[in-house]
C-alpha cells in the first residue's frame, strides 16, 4: 500500500514539474529571442535525421497491417476496401503513433543523453553564472524543433504507408487498384487527417517536454545519465500510448463534421 502511495505520489510531482517546465518554455518563446542557429540544428537533428527511420516503420506497418485486413476482409468479399482501412488508420491512429515511438526512441534518448551530460559536467551550472537562462538556450529550440518535425513526419508515415499497402494490393495481391482508390478517398475524410496532425503535435510536446526534463534533473555521474535515458524513453512511449487514448475520444466527436 505505503509502495502505491509513494508510486502515485512520485507520478503526480513529475506531471507537476514537467507542467511547470511547459509553462516555462510558453513564457520563455513569447519573451525571449529564438536563437535561429540552434533551432536549425535541432531540426535537423530530431526531423531530417528521423526520416529514414520513421519512413521504413511506416512502410512494413502499411503492408502488413494491409495484408491482415485483406485477408479478413476477402472473407465477405469485400476486398478492395482494405486500402481504406489502412488509410483510416495510418493517418488517424498509426502514422502519429509509430512516428511518435519512433521519436521518443531516437530523439528522446540524444536530448536527454546531451542534457543529462551537460549537467553532469557543470555546463548548465556555467551557463547560469554567465546569466544565460538554460530553458531559453536549451531546452526551447529543441521543444520548437520537435513540435515542428513531428507533424511532418506522421505525414511522411502515413502517406508512404498507404503508398505501400497500395502497391502491395496491386502487384502482390491481386486487388483491383483503381476500386481500392476510390474506396478510400470515399471513407477518409479531412477528419482523419487533422486527428492525427493534432496528435503529432501534442507527442511532439511531451517527447520534448519529458526528455528535457529528465536531462536537467539528472543524478550524477554516468550511471544517473543512463538512468535519466531509460527513464525519458520508457515516460515518453507511455505518455503517447495513453494521451492517444483520450485524443482519440476528445477529438473523434469534434473533428467527424470535417
Amino acid at each position: 500500500m505505503k509502495a502505491a502511495q509513494g508510486v502515485g505520489m512520485n507520478f503526480s510531482i513529475g506531471v507537476g514539474r514537467v507542467a511547470l517546465l511547459a509553462c516555462e518554455v510558453i513564457r520563455s518563446i513569447f519573451s525571449v529571442r529564438i536563437d535561429w542557429s540552434e533551432l536549425l540544428k535541432q531540426v535537423h537533428f530530431i526531423g531530417v535525421r528521423s526520416v529514414f527511420v520513421v519512413l521504413t516503420t511506416g512502410a512494413s506497418t502499411g503492408m502488413v497491417f494491409c495484408a491482415q485486413t485483406l485477408y479478413q476482409l476477402h472473407k465477405v468479399k469485400m476486398d478492395s476496401a482494405a486500402l481504406s482501412v489502412v488509410g483510416i488508420a495510418m493517418t488517424g491512429d498509426l502514422g502519429p503513433v509509430l512516428a511518435g515511438l519512433m521519436v521518443a526512441g531516437r530523439v528522446g534518448a540524444g536530448i536527454t543523453a546531451e542534457l543529462g551530460t551537460m549537467r553532469v559536467t557543470e555546463q548548465i551550472d556555467a551557463m547560469r553564472t554567465m546569466s544565460t537562462h538554460p530553458i531559453d538556450y536549451l531546452v526551447v529550440p529543441r521543444f520548437i524543433a520537435t513540435v515542428l518535425a513531428m507533424p511532418l513526419l506522421t505525414v511522411l508515415a502515413s502517406v508512404v504507408g498507404i503508398f505501400a499497402a497500395y502497391i502491395l494490393l496491386g502487384s502482390v495481391l491481386g486487388v483491383d487498384q483503381a476500386s481500392s482508390l476510390k474506396h478510400m478517398y470515399y471513407y477518409t475524410d479531412t477528419g482523419d487527417v487533422l486527428m492525427g496532425l493534432i496528435k503529432a503535435f501534442v507527442f511532439g510536446a511531451l517527447i520534448s517536454l519529458i526528455s528535457c526534463y529528465r536531462g536537467l534533473n539528472c543524478d550524477k555521474g554516468a550511471e544517473g545519465v543512463g538512468k535519466a535515458t531509460n527513464e525519458a524513453v520508457v515516460q515518453s512511449c507511455i505518455s503517447i500510448l495513453v494521451s492517444n487514448f483520450f485524443l482519440t475520444l476528445l477529438l473523434r466527436p469534434i473533428l467527424k463534421s470535417f
